[in-house]
């Protein structure tokens, strides 16, 4: 595979939601043996990416979807049953909560449900903005760091 293809496939790796930075990073220095101070900010970067479009969409997807009583009653209750529970503890600490959220490199953590959870909590969309940039960056370093260190689990 060409240097392009290999660049292409690490920055579509970064933007999905399932894999994001996680698996980009193992892939870009581990296997393709990319130069890291390359594709380190890139990866961060295409991570970073989709958020603001993810926090811009999922209102009017909503709200289409709230046409259909099924789809109102199942948002209905998802939304009041998680702000009921976690409202106190969100109001507390949101922004420190997200960021951690965000930068802790497991599965369903990651920029893409840490948008999910700012929309579900109805965070501010420039600290929701802020707080995951930081979350992506801290998760790009941590997963860096294992990767540079030689830790397989992650590829």
């Amino acid at each position: 595979m060409n240097g392009t293809m290999q660049w292409l496939w690490v920055v579509m790796l970064a933007m999905l939601p399932i894999s994001e930075l996680r698996g980009a990073i193992p892939l870009a220095v581990g296997i393709y043996k990319l130069n890291p101070y390359a594709s380190i900010p890139l990866i961060v970067a295409a991570n970073f990416l989709p958020v603001p479009f993810i926090l811009k969409f999922l209102g009017p997807v909503e709200r289409f979807l709230r046409k259909w009583k099924f789809w109102d009653k199942l948002m209905t209750r998802i939304f009041e049953r998680t702000r009921r529970k976690t409202r106190k503890s969100i109001e507390k600490w949101e922004s420190l909560a997200l960021i951690l959220f965000v930068a802790i490199p497991l599965p369903v953590t990651g920029a893409w449900t840490g948008s999910l959870a700012a929309y579900l909590f109805g965070l501010d969309f420039k600290k929701s903005l802020l707080c995951i940039f930081i979350g992506v960056v801290i998760a790009g370093a941590i997963v860096t760091t294992a990767v540079m260190a030689g830790i397989k689990w992650f590829l």
